[in-house]
């Protein structure tokens, strides 16, 4: 157990300095320029996830994804279905309940701005081998979902 601390004593500073390192590239400003919409973080993070899950999902799900409450994401849809960016859609599954999905224009944003990221996170990572791209993404995966449980239980 001794080696948590020492290794939480090394990694810590590491996210620090990833955060900011993120802030200073501005890379969400420069993510949200390529949409050519001034939309803000909680709106783009719904069309991010819309568009890499690739379908569409309910609010709660949306807000699971966000860690926020369901309200919060009602709030952005709204206000992304009032520029066209997202409509509701019937679920398949449960006729009562509603889908939230990207409409073309949506589409068009969102592809836009994971494109961004996505080719910023490339070219950092263009002489990484594929293994250390695997290791990275297995680790950071079961970093989250481990740091996640942990902090539902504290719920």
């Amino acid at each position: 157990m001794s080696a948590v601390p020492s290794l939480l004593r090394d990694l810590l500073p590491r996210l620090n300095e990833l955060s900011g390192s993120l802030r200073r590239g501005k890379l969400f400003e420069r993510a949200v320029e390529a949409t050519g919409l001034p939309l803000e973080r909680p709106a783009m993070t719904v069309l991010g996830i819309l568009h890499i899950e690739g379908k569409p999902l309910r609010v709660g799900e949306i807000a699971t994804r966000m860690n926020v409450v369901g309200p919060h994401v009602t709030r952005q849809v709204q206000g992304l279905e009032s520029r066209g960016l997202v409509r509701r859609v019937a679920d398949p599954d449960d006729q009562r309940a509603r889908l939230i999905e990207l409409t073309p224009e949506g589409k068009t944003a969102s592809e836009r701005y994971v494109g961004v990221i996505e080719g910023w996170f490339a070219g950092a990572m263009s002489d990484w081998t594929a293994e250390d791209r695997q290791l990275l993404d297995r680790l950071v995966t079961r970093l989250v979902e481990d740091l996640t449980a942990r902090l539902s239980d504290l719920d």
